[in-house]
């Protein structure tokens, strides 16, 4: 039996089904004689005949009852697989890595939590670093720059938001030390730093150019360190707005300097942008970066 008979399989199949050549014709789209054509060249084929002709139309023989069984078990398959191959596409598994500048901890990691919340079948990878991976080598499939806009030929680069800090202080840090009420009062004043390649940034960068050496009380290699010393007043330091624990003073809410912005870009991998499991972590990052700004 040839493989490449299955249109004339899939004709005969139709015309014992409803019992008339040109039904079955009209059913499948093609002409009368067509279908009449293709049920002689399967019986040629199998030397079986596979229909009764009468006035009425065709009724099958016991060898076409047997043909139009095997055909919808085989139709049946066919179409079970198509499904799967089609929920295999949609289903959202594996891996997902994800980088960001550490002081954006507080910020990301909620977005991972909602993206688990809708795919719970995947692992998210998270790397916390200053150092920037390359998502043409799979080091990362979605990555939270600061800074100037990436200009990878084989990034997808999108403006995600202008990330404002500010300089904050604890209520116990205050009630110990005092507020200072200019900018110029900083230098008199303790502060908390996280170092690595953040102490390069520009906010840092302001603040060390301003404050003596003695000042900076503590300095940490951990983001999430220096954001907790600030919160039991150990000093001053710079937080985001959107992640300041309740009850901390923002200490000159309506200073616009320059050096406390950057801006974030959202970045993915040109190949793997329209990826469901990519696109997905995105859309949850652009909802949640319009609540920062706000």
């Amino acid at each position: 039996m040839r493989l490449n008979l299955w249109t004339e399989i899939r004709t005969a199949a139709q015309v014992a089904r409803l019992g008339r050549v040109s039904a079955a014709a009209e059913a499948l789209g093609m002409h009368h004689s067509t279908a009449i054509r293709h049920i002689d060249a399967l019986e040629d084929a199998l030397k079986t005949k596979l229909f009764q002709r009468h006035a009425r139309g065709y009724t099958p023989t016991e060898a076409g009852e047997e043909l139009l069984r095997t055909s919808n078990m085989v139709i049946d398959q066919l179409s079970q697989m198509l499904d799967r191959i089609e929920s295999s596409r949609e289903e959202v598994t594996g891996q997902l890595i994800v980088t960001a500048i550490p002081i954006m901890d507080q910020l990301v990691l909620p977005i991972i939590k909602d993206y688990q919340a809708e795919h719970t079948a995947v692992q998210v990878l998270y790397h916390a670093d200053v150092r920037t991976f390359h998502l043409a080598y799979g080091e990362a499939h979605v990555a939270f720059r600061a800074g100037a806009e990436p200009d990878h030929p084989d990034n997808v680069v999108t403006p995600l938001l202008d990330y404002r800090l500010g300089l904050y202080a604890s209520q116990s840090y205050i009630r110990q030390h005092g507020r200072p009420e200019t900018l110029a009062d900083l230098a008199q004043h303790r502060f908390v730093i996280s170092e690595l390649g953040e102490v390069r940034a520009p906010f840092h960068r302001w603040l060390l150019e301003r404050v003596p050496e003695d000042r900076i009380t503590l300095r940490t290699s951990q983001s999430y360190s220096a954001y907790f010393a600030v919160f039991t007043g150990l000093g001053i330091g710079f937080l985001h707005p959107a992640t300041a624990p309740e009850g901390m003073v923002e200490l000159f809410p309506d200073q616009d300097i320059p050096e406390w912005a950057t801006k974030i870009w959202l970045v993915t991998h040109v190949d793997l942008h329209r990826s469901i499991k990519v696109r997905n972590f995105t859309r949850l990052a652009q909802e949640a970066a319009k609540g920062w700004a706000r």
